[in-house]
């Protein structure tokens, strides 16, 4: 490496720390307090949900890069069966239990 790639790569990590401690202390730099639009406070209600529903969703509908070709996908079943479970008692913890009730069987009793 020569001082130039050095000085390059040290300016680089100067500018992101600098920019990083600049977004995350922006709100304690201010004079005043701030907060959310009502719009933005209520959006804030599904965020939890959106990201669930991002990152199991694919979880779900995709192997290997592709939707599951097959309806022997135990995976399917759990999704299935968990949603059920939870519209009937709005319970998280009855959900994963039997989700992972109606998955374990199936995968591994069955190689689904």
């Amino acid at each position: 490496m020569s001082g130039r790639t050095d000085l390059w790569t040290l300016v680089v990590i100067v500018g992101l720390a600098g920019v990083t401690v600049l977004t995350r202390c922006f709100f304690f730099i201010l004079d005043r307090p701030w907060s959310l639009p009502g719009w933005a406070h209520r959006a804030l209600h599904y965020a939890p949900v959106a990201a669930l529903a991002g990152v199991v969703a694919p979880e779900v509908m995709m192997s290997n890069g592709h939707f599951a070709g097959t309806w022997q996908d135990a995976r399917l079943f759990a999704a299935l069966a968990g949603a059920l479970v939870f519209f009937w008692r709005r319970s998280v913890l009855l959900t994963l239990i039997l989700g992972m009730a109606v998955y374990l069987p199936l995968h591994l009793g069955l190689r689904w």
